[in-house]
């Protein structure tokens, strides 16, 4: 299973703070969790096609093999529970997606 995250930053919410927090907190906290496969973020930078801007800032994916397991134990533990109130600073109006590969 994966777990996609779609959002923007706060207004007042420096990139580059953003960027230092998921490089020292986020991405060695959340990848060390047993149940975490892998995990990255990834900023929009600009549509392939059509004119304008992404309509969101981040995507977030998480390969998440055991996910009974990681809402079981790891999503309501103090580890996670700590990185999603830093987590919830940054992002505005995030959304949580789970999903399945098509095969």
């Amino acid at each position: 299973m994966q777990l996609i995250l779609l959002y923007s930053l706060k207004g007042g919410v420096s990139r580059d703070d953003f960027h230092k927090w998921v490089l020292d907190v986020d991405y060695p906290t959340m990848r060390g969790l047993a149940r975490v496969e892998n995990f990255k973020t990834y900023e929009s930078k600009k549509l392939l096609m059509g004119a304008g801007e992404p309509s969101i800032g981040y995507v977030e994916v998480f390969d998440i093999p055991d996910f009974d397991g990681f809402i079981a134990d790891d999503l309501s533990g103090e580890t996670v529970q700590g990185v999603m109130a830093q987590f919830m600073g940054f992002a505005d109006g995030p959304e949580f997606i789970i999903s399945e590969e098509v095969n």
